[in-house]
């Protein structure tokens, strides 16, 4: 049997870090979240696996090739317009010689969680099994309803929550027969001029195929769709980490908890690394730093002299200069920041975070969250940015600046400052 996986969307939501890298390919405890999904795939028994690729597709194809490279027999096809689920699975059929299993590539979840939809699939021998977990939120999913038997009947797009038939979300984890691609040719494209898998698994159901649904634990399964998932998913992910320190420890430094240095990294005498933390190779921390639980610190970092950084992810080849503070943050490839700069994440008025996704301002319901800075972004000494900015990548912000909104790509923020000058009275 082989596996399809769906890596060809942009993930708009997750601006400014997918303005220069798909979604897949972010990493959360130093790996991408489409490796991940390999693995689960490689851990349920599954050796050939084909990508649907679009968005950046050479980015995908470069970091993971074609070779056994973890142990998979990889190959691509590339989605021609991101023209909704149904479609991209469409695109992979003549690849495929039977049953097989399909999956998301940007969502987070157990390593057993494909092997349990696949032991169910070859157990009851149905039409499909999908993948469901329970959720206090449904009107933000595809929620399922079941007939008295159990059998999935149908899928909701983000129905009310009062509306909802079940708690019971689509996982984006499936197996299938070859039946499913009829059930594809069969339906139209919905309001948004795409081709849904929902409406063919729903079509399937309608047309006296068994659909079955398979249960997944709600604690191994994330849906990274914004920005602050990508804290929640980091820290699932540190968890999960095999503790190893590798790299060169000073005196005086000490480690408490899961925390992982690779072989080349360098932490100096005077650090405090609280785990789960994730420090990558050639990383340079310290002296006199405070490395907080829930960090992964990606390769090639310096954090300088008594830098905390607090649950964050710091991407490949940032610098902290000296006296910051990074907290619930994401800082993109080759930030650097000046010292003294700051990034608040808790309000006066201890209320939740908002962020401004696709226009619209968003609760992310989280008390405390700093700052996303796509890559490339340079800050000035003492500069201090508010709770929920994002700031696009490219963008220099200069000395003792305040930012208070969301800075475009490709600026310049600057203080215009007026200074008198007088003679000293003798």
């Amino acid at each position: 049997m082989k596996a399809v996986l769906l890596a060809a969307g942009e993930g708009v939501r997750l601006q400014p870090l997918t303005a220069t890298r798909p979604k897949h390919l972010i990493k959360v405890a130093g790996k991408p979240i489409l490796q991940y999904c390999l693995e689960a795939v490689k851990k349920a028994g599954i050796e050939d696996v084909i990508i649907v690729t679009h968005y950046m597709e050479e980015a995908i194809r470069n970091y993971f090739g074609e070779e056994q490279k973890i142990g998979l027999n990889l190959s691509y096809v590339k989605q021609k317009s991101v023209l909704g689920t149904g479609n991209a699975v469409n695109e992979a059929e003549s690849y495929l010689d039977g049953d097989f299993v399909l999956v998301y590539g940007d969502l987070l979840f157990g390593q057993d969680s494909v092997k349990k939809v696949l032991e169910l699939f070859k157990r009851e021998k149905p039409a499909a099994v999908m993948g469901v977990v329970p959720v206090d939120n449904p009107e933000s999913y595809g929620i399922i309803e079941q007939d008295n038997r159990k059998n999935v009947k149908r899928i909701i797009e983000k129905p009310d929550k009062e509306k909802a038939p079940s708690n019971l979300a689509n996982a984006g984890i499936y197996a299938f027969s070859k039946d499913v691609f009829d059930k594809i040719r069969q339906t139209r494209a919905s309001v948004r001029g795409e081709w849904e898998l929902t409406d063919a698994i729903t079509l399937l159901a309608k047309d006296g195929g068994n659909v079955l649904a398979a249960h997944l634990l709600k604690d191994e399964w994330f849906d990274v769709g914004r920005p602050w998932d990508l804290l929640d998913a980091n820290n699932w992910a540190l968890k999960r980490l095999t503790p190893k320190v590798l790299g060169t420890i000073e005196n005086g430094v000490h480690l408490n908890g899961l925390v992982y240095v690779a072989e080349t990294a360098r932490i100096r005498s005077g650090a405090y690394i609280e785990g789960p933390v994730f420090i990558d190779e050639q990383v340079d921390v310290g002296p006199n730093c405070y490395i907080r639980s829930g960090t992964s610190i990606g390769k090639r970092v310096r954090v300088g002299n008594a830098v905390e950084i607090k649950n964050s992810i710091l991407m490949d080849d940032v610098h902290v200069g000296h006296l910051s503070y990074v907290g619930d943050s994401i800082l993109g490839e080759k930030c650097n920041l000046g010292a003294g700069t700051i990034t608040a994440n808790l309000r006066f008025d201890y209320g939740h975070v908002k962020m401004k996704i696709k226009h619209n301002f968003v609760d992310t319901g989280r008390r405390k969250l700093g700052v996303i800075l796509g890559d490339n972004v340079k800050t000035g000494i003492n500069s201090l940015f508010m709770p929920g900015v994002k700031v696009g990548e490219n963008t220099w912000v200069g000395a003792n600046v305040v930012v208070e909104q969301d800075l475009p790509s490709d600026s310049v923020v600057l203080i215009r400052q007026t200074t008198t000058i007088k003679e000293k009275k003798k």
